[in-house]
Parts: structure tokens; C-alpha cells; sequence
């Protein structure tokens, strides 16, 4: 029998094009070992890791408007799966022949695998099936309808998850509700693994913010009212956190708002006839916000970021039924009092009044009168930020949840035939 040491170190690949994104922590495992050499392809957006062989491709911006319009999103990830092709072939120039690949099939980087390497288990981590009903599209009457036309752009947008599907040996998706979107005839390959929290580090502890904009200092146990995404923008319910504050900056004039997020788009449409959503929405409620409260930061630095959410005490987390934003659970780790929409994956994670609480996405007062109870009462519901993160601890943490469930994949993968 061969001693551990004497095993020969197999290949592994991660294939995303903003590597390491969602393959962070297990990538950063795996290079902490000996048994397996990792290789990567990225687009020129993908950063490298220590222990990680990355191979970068560009797109070009080459003209896609003779292409019909239904097309032109396929169009584009059959680019990158040509990129894909040519990195691939780089790699078994050098002899590389991974058994395993992990790869998120996002942006058609999926298409060629099963044919570039034929005897490799494939994990694919498709992140979201998009439907034109029971989800976010047609979600928001704000947002307008579809049509048929639009109806058909949104299924076209599965067609590489389609093809990634049926290459696939494992799918992983974070949540339970995103699994339930996925055809029923996949869901026998589903393995529900969230990407996992750090909860070490992101742990209860006296802080203080700074806003660098004005020099405002913020610490633990002031009136703070935080809210973060990565984009200000109705996917993520901005447009209704806006229209709530009016009424909770009245009922508590000592409270801040620490507003976190950029001004484009990640998800939605962008803001007609504005540069940005949170400059329509200030136009929109302009006369009725003390602007010398309402403080907005841009995109945060994650130390700060951090520092953010210490100081809060009521943190507001809404979204259209979509994907689940890894802040909601960061949030949660740290100890915060949220208040979440009931919307899926948000009740995943929040049980109303156990470990946080829960308002209608659409119901501007109850948001505005749920934030002032607890501003007001922070001892009563300091309980909900203790259950929030012993939530977190128990089914989200990185060490003890989502790598034990990778290393029973790899391990498949590493077995003989």
C-alpha cells in the first residue's frame, strides 16, 4: 500500500472568469496542500492566488450588432468558450489533464469542458435558473412588463446552464430556493453548498466607522442604520429603503444612515432619464430627507466595510427573489439585527422575530416602522442579532459547512474508477 506521501498529486481546474469568485475558500485550501496541483482560467479580470497556475484570455469587443438580438447574448459566451478552448489547450501542452473541474457556467465558459476533457468530474456552479414568472422577472410592477419578446430573451439566458447541466457530474447552488428554480429532471445532480462565511473573522466586537466623505466618527451602540449592496438599485430594493427613511428620520432624530454601494447596474434596467438610481431616488423624495443624516459612502474597502456593519444597530437587507447577497450572512456572522424581505432565499435564512425580522419588500411603512422599533429598543432586540449569528455559525460557516461538503466531492473525484 502506498504511503500518503507517495500518492501522485492529481490536476484540478477552476474555470471562472472573475476567478476566484465563489471557488475563493476552496481554492485557497486546496493550495494549501500537497495532492493536488490547481490550475486556473480567467478572463483578464481574474486575480491570482498563491499555489494557483492562472491562465488569463481577453475578449475582444468585437461588433455584435448584425447579430440578431435574441442572439447576441449566446453570441458572446460562445466567445469566451473559444477563449476557454485556447487556455485549455495551453494547459495540456504542459501535460495537464485535470480529473476535476470546478466552473461556474455563467458566461459560457462551460461549453467545451466536457469535450476538452473528456474523463474529468465536472462541478458546475450555475448560481441561478432564470424564470419568467415566480421570481424576479415581472416582480416589481415598477419595472414594466416583458412581452413576449422579453419573456424570450429571459429563457435564453439559461441556454449555456442547459448545456453545463447535462455535461455536469455535481451542480452547487447556495440555497435551497435557487435549487427549486432549476428543472426537476436536474435536480438529482443539485448539491445544495453555500460558499461559506468566515465567521472568525466576522465576529461581534466594539468598532468604529469612519466616514471618509465628511469625517463623521460612528461607533458600536450609536443610532445606526446601515445598508449595503454592491449597486444601489431596485434589485436589491434601494428604491423602497429610500422611500422608508422620510418616516424613520422623523421618529428618530438622532438616527444616521449609512448608505453603502455604487451607482451602476448589476442586475435591473437603469434609472430612465437619470445617471443613477440613487439620483432618481433623491429627486424623488428631495424636501423630505435631512441630507446632514443620510450618508452616502460608495463602495467600501472590506476592512471598512466591516467596521460598517459593527456600528449598526438595525441593518436593512432587501431583494427581488434572486440570488442572496454573501452580506445578508456577513451581517448576521457579525451579530447585526436585520431586517429582511420576505422574499425567497431571504426566509432561508431569517425566521421572523427568531433570528431577525421580516417586512413585505413593497410595504415602505411597516420597513420604516420595523427600523424605529428597534432603534428605539435596542436591548429588546439585541436577542435576534445573538440568534442571527449563532444561525450563521451552525449552517453557513466556511470551515465546519461548506468544506467539508467540497472535500467529499474532491475526494469522489480523487477515487479510482
Amino acid at each position: 500500500m502506498k504511503s500518503p506521501s507517495s500518492i501522485p498529486a492529481v490536476d484540478a481546474l477552476f474555470v471562472h472568469t472573475n476567478f476566484p469568485g465563489q471557488f475563493r475558500g476552496i481554492a485557497q485550501h486546496l493550495a494549501k496542500g500537497r495532492d493536488t496541483r490547481l490550475h486556473a482560467i480567467g478572463s483578464n479580470t481574474a486575480a491570482a492566488m498563491p499555489g494557483v497556475n492562472l491562465v488569463r484570455y481577453s475578449v475582444s469587443a468585437s461588433d455584435i450588432a448584425s447579430s440578431h438580438s435574441l442572439a447576441r447574448r449566446f453570441e458572446i459566451e460562445c466567445r469566451r468558450a473559444e477563449q476557454v478552448i485556447y487556455s485549455a489547450n495551453l494547459l495540456r501542452l504542459n501535460d495537464v489533464d485535470p480529473k476535476l473541474i470546478f466552473v461556474h457556467s455563467g458566461w459560457g465558459e462551460s461549453i467545451p469542458l466536457r469535450e476538452l476533457f473528456p474523463r474529468a468530474r465536472i462541478v458546475v456552479y450555475p448560481e441561478y435558473f432564470y424564470r419568467t414568472r415566480g421570481a424576479d422577472v415581472g416582480f416589481d410592477p415598477e419595472a414594466g412588463q416583458l412581452g413576449v419578446d422579453g419573456a424570450v430573451r429571459v429563457s435564453l439566458r439559461n441556454a449555456t446552464t442547459l448545456l453545463a447541466l447535462a455535461d455536469a457530474d455535481v451542480v452547487i447552488t447556495p440555497t435551497h430556493w435557487q435549487k427549486s428554480l432549476f428543472p426537476p429532471e436536474y435536480h438529482s445532480k443539485i448539491r445544495v453548498i453555500h460558499d461559506g462565511i468566515d465567521t472568525q473573522r466576522l465576529a461581534p466586537a466594539e468598532a468604529q466607522f469612519v466616514d471618509r466623505r465628511t469625517g463623521h466618527v460612528f461607533r458600536t451602540g450609536d443610532e445606526v442604520v446601515t445598508y449595503v449592496a454592491r449597486n444601489l438599485e431596485p434589485y436589491r430594493g434601494f428604491h423602497i429603503f429610500m422611500r422608508a427613511l422620510p418616516e424613520v428620520l422623523r421618529a428618530r432624530p438622532k438616527a444616521r444612515i449609512l448608505i453603502a454601494g455604487g451607482d451602476g447596474v448589476s442586475y435591473g434596467m437603469p434609472a430612465d432619464g437619470f445617471g443613477s438610481w440613487k439620483e432618481k431616488m433623491l429627486d424623488e423624495i428631495d424636501g423630505q430627507l435631512d441630507l446632514s443624516r443620510v450618508h452616502m459612502l460608495g463602495h467600501l474597502n472590506y476592512d471598512d466595510y466591516v467596521a460598517l456593519l459593527r456600528v449598526s444597530r438595525v441593518h436593512v437587507y432587501l431583494t427581488y427573489p434572486f440570488v442572496l447577497s454573501w452580506s445578508i450572512l456577513e451581517a448576521m456572522s457579525l451579530g447585526c439585527v436585520v431586517v429582511g424581505s420576505d422574499t425567497g432565499p431571504v426566509k432561508e435564512v431569517i425566521e421572523d422575530g427568531v433570528n431577525g425580522l421580516l417586512t413585505p419588500f413593497f410595504d415602505k411603512a411597516q420597513l420604516a416602522k420595523q427600523i424605529v422599533r428597534v432603534l428605539a429598543n435596542p436591548r429588546k432586540h439585541a436577542r435576534l442579532g445573538r440568534a442571527a449569528r449563532t444561525h450563521v455559525v451552525q449552517n453557513y460557516d466556511f470551515d465546519k459547512q461548506t468544506l467539508p461538503n467540497y472535500l467529499q466531492i474532491i475526494q469522489a473525484a480523487k477515487a479510482p474508477p
